[in-house]
């Protein structure tokens, strides 16, 4: 029986998202189609299309819903500090926290960002860049004020983001560490690494 959109519509939506984030993360993008996810979620392939268009533009949807969130909760995780100090934590502890909560969303984010086209690639890039600012500011507020050391910004930013991201490929819930845990050590090794000398950390 063919679902239109109607009181439905919203959860079979969010059901084609969470299908579509399973699939791609396990298949990867070129290798799912609209008709498998359509199976996937129990409803016939032509009536996918009361949903999404094609393949890019739910690939495009899952991404930027994701950038939105995190630039969203990111704000809510800065608001009200103005140290440099006070604000490198937070970053800190925002990221792991997203990422490991996040993890297909933000695998998808990374390794399919290849696979979207056009106008898609770029204005993702855009809110990348938009992200990556606010640590960048962070740094050079750092250092203007002598907490930091004297470093090149974005330079520094992408390898703290390279190396905070990549818990969501290797952190165990179940491990012997938790996610506090987790966060002390990202925000000790970070802050060891840009604390100028005589900085209280």
């Amino acid at each position: 029986m063919v679902r239109t959109v109607g009181s439905r519509g919203p959860k079979t939506m969010e059901a084609i998202r969470a299908a579509g984030l399973r699939l791609i993360r396990q298949h990867g993008y070129e290798a799912i189609t609209l008709r498998q996810l359509g199976q996937e979620v129990g409803i016939q392939p032509g009536s996918m299309y009361n949903y999404i268009q094609s393949k890019q533009e739910l690939l495009f949807t899952l991404i930027r819903d994701h950038m939105v969130a995190l630039s969203a909760e990111v704000a809510t995780a800065l608001e009200g500090a103005a140290d440099p100090l006070d604000r490198l934590r937070r970053f800190i502890r925002f990221h792991v926290s997203y990422h490991i909560r996040r993890t297909d969303e933000v695998f998808i984010g990374g390794s399919e960002l290849r696979s979207l086209e056009g106008e898609n690639r770029t204005a993702i890039l855009a809110m990348r860049r938009d992200y990556e600012r606010l640590l960048v500011v962070i740094l050079e507020d750092g250092m203007a004020a002598g907490q930091f050391k004297r470093t090149d910004p974005p330079v520094t930013a992408y390898a703290i983001l390279a190396m905070l991201t990549g818990v969501c490929t290797w952190y165990n819930p179940a491990g012997r560490m938790g996610e506090e845990d987790l966060i002390r050590l990202h925000q000790d090794m970070i802050l060891g690494g840009v604390l100028a000398s005589g900085a209280q950390p």
